[in-house]
């Protein structure tokens, strides 16, 4: 019997209608909180009292709760939407298509070179901008090259997924995860990009290493595919753009732009509205140059910003759960119960098991953006209690959503590009969980130890 997972939507709802009922249910009270050095409003440990007069929140609270959460969160969403049309129209000059066409026919004939430079450029443009679902047009491209190649579709996916879920994990500038829950966090934007620049290191090593020992091995020994009793079909060859002066300049741009954007954030304070207009910018100027002309920019930019109306619903929603808590007066009662048992396992262990319960989380809600909302108010205050810096907080969730990411069947974006391939979950999760595994652990220490250096 197959259990059918509901859609992150009505997910985020049930969880509201539980926020509603947990406000009837759970003693209100609040801790006290006071200014930190870095002007950061935080919460004093072993402060937390319980509210004698409780008040009851109506069920028309959860209908109420929705427009002032869209409201609340208005910054968030709609630079996301900017993000999503910049991104669209960058794609439609064909810039990123023929750039990777690029990598693919110079490397070809070079499987090792080949699947590095692959993994290295899913990574990255994850890791920056944050892309994803852009992805899966290339899920057919590479299972051609791989098979080819006398590899496999698991080797293809593999370096996407691996290479995706990595750049997502540390999230070097991620504007749908990292940066979000910074805001919520209330931390300085891209903040600690160091330690998660020396994090990546041993992360796209053991992913890298995991996916070529694999096709190592198919390679030698056809028997040994996991797709071997799967009819892979030989898809048509894909031509892919011509890398042409105009190509070249909207690739330039685009760097240009990230470059600007972490200088603009480091120097001058830069967050959602001075980067929502450099994407704005970046996604004219990449039009007119890139040859789309005004309308067909225009057209393009509504287009993608529209694909993301569904991660701006989730955001909206997923802010209300806060929301009642905080209108409720249990949100600091759920933070002491979830923080106490953390307290007596000394701040190492506590930040490891807030990786743990971000992992977890993942299942549920696979968006990135929807789950920093969700978990970010509560993990922020938890960190205060247990010792463990909001910067740590943070990076606990972005590594728990982008690992995750690789073996959740709740993830439209694994499914999809699995989907393409022709690959059974099942056969994908044999292959990936043991990478899991490994990846996790390697977290857990990078956790314990930025806990002990005092990453913040």
């Amino acid at each position: 019997m197959k259990i059918k997972v509901p859609h992150t939507l009505a997910l985020l709802f049930l969880l509201m209608v539980a926020a509603l009922i947990l406000t009837w249910i759970v003693p209100s009270g609040e801790f006290e909180t006071t200014v930190n050095e870095a002007g950061r409003e935080v919460v004093v440990p072993g402060s937390f009292e319980t509210i004698p007069e409780k008040e009851y929140l109506s069920v028309t609270a959860l209908f109420t709760a929705i427009p002032r959460a869209f409201a609340d969160a208005q910054g968030i969403i709609f630079f996301v939407l900017i993000i999503g049309g910049s991104l669209a129209v960058i794609r439609e000059t064909g810039a990123i298509d023929a750039l990777l066409g690029k990598i693919l026919n110079s490397y070809g004939n070079q499987p090792g070179p080949l699947l590095f430079l692959m993994m290295m450029a899913f990574a990255v443009a994850s890791a920056t901008l944050g892309m994803a679902e852009e992805y899966i047009p290339f899920a057919i491209i590479l299972v051609s090259l791989c098979i080819a190649l006398n590899l496999d579709a698991i080797t293809a996916i593999g370096t996407m997924v691996v290479g995706y879920g990595i750049g997502y994990g540390v999230a070097i500038l991620n504007p749908f995860t990292l940066l979000i829950a910074q805001d919520i966090a209330e931390l300085q934007p891209a903040s600690g990009m160091w330690y998660r620049l020396i994090l990546a290191v041993p992360l796209l090593a053991v992913g890298f290493h995991h996916v070529w020992s694999y096709a190592k091995r198919v390679k030698n020994d056809p028997e040994s595919s996991l797709m071997k009793d799967i009819e892979q079909d030989e898809h048509e060859t894909i031509e892919y753009p011509h890398m042409d002066l105009k190509k070249i300049i909207v690739l330039g741009m685009t760097l240009i732009a990230l470059i600007f954007l972490i200088v603009g954030i480091w120097q001058w304070h830069w967050y959602i509205i001075e980067l929502g207009a450099i994407f704005f910018a970046l996604a004219i100027l990449a039009g007119l140059f890139g040859g789309l002309g005004v309308n067909n920019t225009a057209s393009t930019f509504s287009k993608g910003a529209a694909e993301l109306t569904g991660t701006a619903l989730l955001i909206g929603f997923a802010r209300c759960i806060a929301l009642l808590m905080e209108d409720g007066e249990i949100l600091h009662t759920v933070v002491n119960g979830l923080a106490t048992p953390l307290s007596y396992a000394g701040s190492e262990i506590a930040g490891v098991g807030m990786l743990g319960v971000q992992s977890i989380l993942n299942f549920f809600i696979p968006s990135g953006s929807g789950q920093a909302f969700v978990t970010m108010p509560l993990m922020a205050p938890i960190g205060d209690i247990v010792g463990v810096s909001r910067q740590v907080a943070v990076l606990c969730f972005q590594l728990g959503d982008g690992l995750m990411n690789m073996i959740v069947p709740t993830n439209a974006v694994l499914m999809g590009i699995l989907g393409l391939a022709n690959i059974p979950y099942e056969r994908w999760f044999k292959f990936i969980y043991p990478l899991i595994i490994k990846l996790l652990m390697i977290c857990a220490i990078a956790i314990a130890v930025a806990v002990w250096i005092g990453y913040s």
